[in-house]
């Protein structure tokens, strides 16, 4: 007589691959991540950027984030994730850390706006369009960190 193991369930939902990524959950929040992170980008770069320590700051989270998260999509696209668990704590802690930084490039990024009101009515309004986007983009992350924690 063979013995029969019973089967094993994993209790954990496995790791999305392809088109199943924007289905998701946690998952689907890096698109709107990375679109969020490029309008902070763009409309900082469509700046003169007055303020180069201020704003470099922003620009230098805002583009590395957006690639970083953009390799991360792709992964999870592609499956090169393999359904490793290890992959989920990856993405907590790139996504608790990215909101950490994105949060003080928000802020950096505000400041910059309100200086900004003396110089360019201009510059004053794309400024505030990119704080906007960018403590949206920090609640994106703060969303995505805790939603794959708590899962």
């Amino acid at each position: 007589m063979a013995s029969v193991s019973p089967p094993t369930t994993s209790t954990q939902p496995a790791l999305p691959t392809g088109l199943a990524v924007f289905r998701t959950v946690p998952y689907a929040f890096i698109l709107p991540e990375i679109l969020c992170g490029t309008w902070v980008w763009i409309l900082v770069a469509s700046t003169s950027v007055h303020f180069p320590l201020l704003q470099g700051w922003v620009m230098y989270v805002s583009l590395t984030s957006c690639l970083i998260s953009l390799l991360l999509l792709l992964v999870y696209i592609f499956g090169f994730h393999k359904n490793s668990e290890n992959w989920k704590v990856l993405d907590s802690l790139y996504h608790g850390a990215t909101a950490i930084l994105y949060m003080s490039a928000a802020v950096l990024q505000a400041n910059a706006a309100i200086r900004s009101e003396l110089v360019s009515t201009l510059y004053y309004q794309l400024n505030c369009a990119a704080s906007f986007f960018a403590f949206l983009t920090t609640f994106l992350y703060i969303l995505h960190a805790f939603s794959i924690y708590y899962q």
